[in-house]
């Protein structure tokens, strides 16, 4: 079984924004399995499903961002899990937009999603889908910036990104984490053809 976590805020309010591009990316995967994380446990939307062959529990926490752990934690216990079972989708400020990186364990690099689940989990183990949204211009707060939506001209990238972290989660969860870093672990260039090249390509 795996845990598949989507972060991001609650409501209409931010829906569309950067920071919820984890939201974004569950719901790609809920849509894919013919479900809908109509659900309500652990302060959380979640739906049950299945996936690359494997059992999934996907799920949305209902708190703000900061407090993310307050649903992960309790489901985290229920199914008796390791952090190696669960996956965590979240926008990155280090990294392009369209850049998807996979990474195990590690600081929270100042992400308050990140930060709420390693003081609720047992150890950082888990498992990290990061999305690129790119950094914000000098003159704007990294607050403002990751609570602001995408600009039109962005969307398409956006839309590549979160169809590609779909793939990803299904290399997770078929190939084990090492394989799919290999594989997914590349550089944000993209092809005149509007496809990503991967690292060392």
């Amino acid at each position: 079984m795996f845990l598949v976590v989507g972060l991001g805020n609650p409501g209409n309010e931010y829906r569309d924004t950067r920071h919820n591009v984890g939201f974004m990316a569950v719901d790609r995967l809920a849509s894919r399995a013919g479900i809908e994380l109509a659900d309500k446990k652990w302060k959380a939307l979640y739906g049950r499903c299945q996936l690359g062959g494997a059992e999934c529990v996907l799920m949305k926490p209902q708190p703000y961002m900061n407090l993310s752990g307050e649903s992960v934690g309790p489901a985290f216990g229920f199914y008796k899990l390791t952090t190696a079972q669960v996956i965590v989708i979240h926008d990155d400020l280090d990294f392009e937009l369209g850049r998807i990186k996979l990474k195990v364990g590690g600081g929270h690099g100042g992400h308050n999603g990140l930060r709420s689940l390693k003081a609720h989990l047992p150890d950082d183990g888990f498992i990290r889908v990061r999305l690129g949204i790119g950094r914000p211009p000098p003159e704007w707060d990294p607050a403002d910036y990751v609570l602001g939506k995408f600009a039109k001209s962005e969307h398409a990238q956006r839309d590549r990104m979160l169809e590609e972290a779909e793939e990803v989660v299904l290399s997770i969860i078929q190939l084990g984490i090492q394989k799919a870093m290999g594989l997914y672990n590349r550089s944000a260039a993209v092809a005149g053809d509007g496809k990503t090249k991967r690292e060392g390509s």
